[in-house]
């Protein structure tokens, strides 16, 4: 809860303070209506037994006149905090949503792994909305019921006792039936959160990967798949609302049952002169606020918990902490455009085995350095070393002599440009796209962008670079979205170029034209490029072999094909002897 304090400004904290005064003078006008009602019934009996009612005519309309402004009152006050509690928890969640959405930006792969990307979608929508309904009804009904319920108790007791004592047995009632459902339901909550965390989980696959499920027909699958969390999902909720479904009519029969035991014990007492009629009217209407406001609490009793779990889903994240933290940024550097590897070993949180194994090398400025190895070798994890994606377990990694720790974050960035192998693009134009790493490259910049990535293709659209794009890109080609990626890293103008395996999806033509423009026009700036084809890759100043996690190999491609068999059998698979 500190956490949503924290979000109050002053004009919100002067909002609530406006609110606790209206639910004041809603609880004042309440609890004074059953005077009036007491007094006009009084009168109204005095007015029979004398004979003439009139007499009594103009108090009676006095009171029925006040009892219509105090009934305004009310409804006034309502109206009030029900509005600017809506607006105060509406806008104080909003700054939350925003500060779970920053903190989980800054979150390094290891966070986002720990909760998952479904379960923080969840926290950032779902757990956040519960909390909202949750707060609004608190200020709502939490805050007026208990003391609506303790002054009503106090004025039924200088009322009549006897007529306290059912009031009293209705009320243990009452707290009986929430505190059995309490317990029922209270342990579900948590369980909800969850299967909605694995709802998402499936949800999300299953739109991501709609082609590969297309492609394979496991539409049957899927939906099996979906169908086990959603009934799981499904049958707790079920349970919740079976359980929860009992309070309303136990509430409703508990109210009836009361009315009918005042009325028959109060008939009992007049007719004994120990109350008067008056009396047991306003002691009927004090006796229904007061099981109304416990009622109001049970309902809030039931719903806060699920409030409470949301609430430390949400803190959970807040309170969790990069292991990717800046450095401290001070230091001076000689160098431009270098990366060192020293001695790095690498293994992924809770895994068994080291990922990289004793990395050295070093990549100076405006060299072509390239990796290559199979499937799992370590090329890629070895790349997102460099950027911080991922801290190095022993070891150093430099960027210009400095280790990478040592700098902010957003220095190191800004040094390097990253194209990864899926082409990732945001909803948006293309030349917004283009733009995302330098908002204020100019039009010549992108268009040489433009030219050395081979993305010409984008002059050809309808509305050319203000053409829009989909998210994720689902409107381009994964080819386009490959170039366009890298349109956006030149237009960076980093020191440094890493391409992790960005080549891909580009046919062999285009990918000799891209290779050759980057070699004429980013001259002076450092290339790492992780790539599986030779062709690729021969022309560079340094290829690094992986097998394994292991460099088991390091020169130009003439060196190593008479140097490392690792090297030779991946080349002779690709290419033939002559054209090596």
């Amino acid at each position: 809860m500190s956490k949503i304090f924290k979000c109050f400004s002053t004009k919100e904290w002067l909002l609530l303070i406006l609110t606790f005064a209206l639910l004041g003078a809603h609880v004042y006008c309440s609890l004074t209506l059953p005077e009036y009602m007491g007094a006009i019934v009084g009168n109204l009996r005095t007015g029979a037994m004398s004979g003439d009612i009139s007499l009594y005519w103009s108090e009676i309309l006095k009171n029925g006149g006040i009892m219509l402004l105090t009934i305004l009152g009310a409804f006034i006050s309502t109206l009030g905090v029900s509005y600017l509690s809506a607006l105060i928890i509406t806008s104080v969640l909003a700054k939350l949503r925003r500060q779970v959405f920053e903190k989980v930006n800054n979150f390094s792969m290891n966070e986002i792994n720990q909760f998952s990307i479904a379960s923080l979608i969840t926290r950032s929508t779902n757990d956040i909305t519960q909390l909202q309904n949750v707060l609004i009804m608190t200020i709502n009904m939490g805050l007026t019921a208990p003391i609506t319920a303790v002054v009503a108790i106090i004025k039924i007791l200088n009322l009549s006792q006897e007529l306290s004592i059912v009031t009293a047995v209705s009320v243990v009632a009452l707290l009986m039936l929430v505190f059995l459902v309490f317990i029922f339901v209270v342990p579900k909550f948590k369980k909800v959160q969850s299967l909605t965390d694995n709802v998402n989980l499936v949800t999300r696959e299953n739109l991501t990967g709609i082609k590969v499920i297309r492609a394979n027909s496991a539409e049957t699958s899927q939906e099996q798949k979906f169908e086990k969390v959603n009934t799981k999902l499904t049958n707790t909720n079920i349970f919740i609302n079976k359980v929860t479904g009992l309070l309303s009519p136990g509430i409703s029969f508990i109210m009836q049952a009361t009315s009918l035991a005042l009325v028959w014990l109060g008939a009992y007492l007049i007719s004994s002169g120990s109350i008067d009629f008056e009396v047991l009217t306003e002691f009927t209407q004090y006796a229904i606020q007061i099981i109304m406001a416990f009622m109001m609490v049970s309902m809030l009793m039931v719903i806060i918990p699920r409030a409470m779990v949301s609430a430390q889903r949400i803190k959970q994240v807040l309170n969790s902490e990069s292991s990717i933290v800046d450095g401290s940024g001070d230091f001076e550097t000689n160098e431009t455009g270098t990366v060192e590897f020293k001695n790095v070993n690498f293994m992924y949180p809770g895994a068994d085995d080291y990922v990289l194994k004793n990395i050295s090398f070093k990549a100076n400025k405006g060299e072509t350095i390239a990796f290559i190895g199979s499937t799992g070798s370590g090329k890629s994890t070895l790349i997102n070393l460099i950027p911080r994606f991922y801290d190095c377990t022993d070891g150093e990694v430099f960027v210009d002599g400095v280790n990478v720790k040592d700098y902010k974050l957003k220095d190191l960035h800004n040094k390097i440009g990253y194209v990864p192998q899926k082409g990732i693009l945001f909803s948006g134009t293309i030349e917004e796209n283009i733009k995302y790493g330098n908002q204020n490259a100019t039009d010549k910049e992108v268009e040489d962008a433009i030219k050395i990535s081979q993305s010409k293709f984008v002059y050809s659209k309808p509305e050319g670079l203000n053409d829009h794009i989909a998210q994720g890109g689902h409107n381009v080609s994964g080819g386009q979205k490959q170039r366009l990626s890298i349109a956006r890293a030149l237009v960076k103008k980093p020191e440094i170029l890493i391409f992790d395996d960005s080549f891909s999806a580009l046919d062999y033509k285009t990918d000799k034209a891209l290779r050759k423009a980057l070699k004429t026009h980013t001259k002076g700036i450092t290339q790492l490029i992780v790539a599986q084809r030779i062709g690729t890759i021969r022309n560079a100043d340094k290829i690094i072999v992986l097998n394994e996690g292991e460099m088991v190999g390091i020169g130009t491609h003439n060196k190593l094909m008479q140097t490392c068999p690792v090297y030779q059998e991946i080349a002779l698979s690709q290419l033939k002897k002559e054209e090596l």
